[in-house]
């Protein structure tokens, strides 16, 4: 983060996202905030609060997109959760801790898997050790749970010298590096993943409660094991999991999740426009306003219970966004207005925009079709005035129908290639040039009709 500027986390989502720039400039002050914070004296950083953040502005425009590619930037725990999923406190749904829990549990994943692909040579090496100790059992047996295949064809005396021994082991060591014993088969004890037999429901989250009583019942169960024949070839991976797993420090994973989590996490609450606006009914019905005083001591901060220790969520950065079509974020209650200081107001794409969404970022559509239909070996080009002439009708159908953005565009782009794209493993015509006639001939016909543009577009 002290390399990446303001100026240079826009650069790079620029690289993925057309315009938008006043909500780029908004996440990259937001994004190195959190750098100078850390900086300061340890009194001082639990004073200053993250800027959270509100994107307002229609579907497909950028909202998504920008919250994900920042948390990329950056390698920061990001999460991304719809408010319209969570539920009143009382009512039988998610409620809004458990968006901490995931979080958490990400975090704790990436850094488990990354420990384990760090300590994988050394794994590797211990998973070698214990496959030569199967296929040249020592005198003391190292493990008793491997049975040698009668197919190993290097016969070993019990009463043969240590030096011999240990002169075979090293052949066996030769052969095995070099591959020459992968297809031979060993007996091995793998455990077996079971699912839990009761599941326990509560406030607290079924996620929650049934992997605790999981965790402290552990030890007590018997492992459920079974034994299988396998090759050299597959032992040595499944012992080379087996050991990466008990070279990690779970429990400094689990501490430097948590502190990530704390410090540099970013939670994405999609459509929190849902759970805007005033009631309508009275009666036992789950309040809109119940989920926003729910999420509130989230957002403001508090302590959330994990089942991998407790997490303050003070200093996460929280970035809403909602169409607010219906409602306005005037309509949110006022104290968690208050934690959301920072909004941005996102530009409806029109045409210019959409034909740079096609051709210009990394992952343009245009550049994923070229992608996919070389598989087959087809070349499909298109031409200026092609893409123009979809970015036109993107327009036209978002102005007629319901106006869905740049998705529109993924709706267009099958359409137009659909044939293409059924007849390409079959087609003998390799190059083909994507023009406006093309695009007219496959699009137009349906454009004109507004019913079937309606269902079709």
């Amino acid at each position: 983060m002290k390399d990446l500027k303001p100026k240079q986390i826009v650069t790079e989502l620029d690289k993925y996202i057309i315009g938008q720039n006043d909500a780029k400039k908004s996440v990259a002050i937001a994004l190195r905030n959190r750098w100078r914070r850390r900086q300061l004296d340890k009194d001082l950083q639990e004073e200053i609060a993250p800027k959270n953040i509100i994107l307002i502005g229609p579907t497909g425009v950028g909202k998504t997109e920008i919250a994900r590619r920042l948390a990329n930037l950056t390698d920061s725990p990001f999460y991304k959760v719809e408010a319209s999923k969570f539920t009143e406190v009382g009512y039988v749904g998610r409620d809004v801790e458990s968006m901490i829990r995931d979080i958490v549990e990400l975090a704790v994943n990436n850094l488990r898997a990354r420990q384990q692909e760090s300590v994988q040579e050394k794994a590797g090496r211990i998973a070698e050790e214990r496959i030569l100790d199967v296929l040249l059992p020592p005198s003391t047996p190292v493990n008793k749970s491997f049975e040698a295949d009668n197919t190993i064809d290097i016969i070993v005396k019990e009463d043969q010298p240590e030096e011999a021994k240990s002169s075979t082991r090293e052949k066996l060591r030769s052969m095995l590096k070099k591959g020459k014993l992968d297809s031979r088969k060993i007996d091995l004890d793998v455990t077996e993943k079971s699912s839990p037999m009761v599941e326990i429901f509560s406030n607290t989250g079924i996620e929650e409660m049934g992997i605790n009583v999981k965790d402290m019942l552990g030890n007590l169960m018997p492992k459920n094991t079974k034994r299988r024949k396998v090759s050299v070839k597959e032992a040595k991976k499944i012992l080379t999991a087996e050991e990466a797993a008990h070279l990690v420090d779970m429990e400094k994973v689990k501490t430097d999740a948590i502190t990530m989590v704390e410090q540099s996490g970013i939670i994405f609450i999609d459509e929190i426009d849902k759970i805007a606006g005033k009631e309508k009914s009275h009666g036992p019905e789950v309040s809109k306003e119940g989920v926003q005083r729910d999420l509130l001591p989230i957002v403001e901060g508090s302590t959330v219970p994990t089942k991998y220790g407790t997490v303050k969520t003070d200093h996460i950065l929280f970035i809403a966004s909602g169409a607010f079509h219906v409602s306005k974020p005037s309509d949110l209650i006022p104290e968690l207005q208050g934690r959301f200081p920072i909004r941005v107001e996102l530009s409806s794409l029109g045409k210019d925009e959409f034909t740079r969404i096609l051709t210009e970022p990394k992952n343009a559509l245009a550049l994923q079709y070229i992608a996919l239909l070389r598989t087959e070996g087809v070349d499909i080009e298109f031409t200026q005035d092609a893409i123009e002439k979809i970015a036109s009708i993107a327009v036209d159908v978002n102005s007629t129908t319901e106006n869905i953005g740049a998705r529109r565009l993924h709706t267009l782009m099958e359409k137009l290639l659909e044939n293409i794209l059924f007849d390409a493993p079959d087609i003998d015509e390799k190059k083909i040039v994507i023009d406006e006639i093309f695009v007219e001939k496959q699009l137009m016909n349906i454009v004109e009709n507004e019913d079937l543009t309606r269902y079709i577009l």
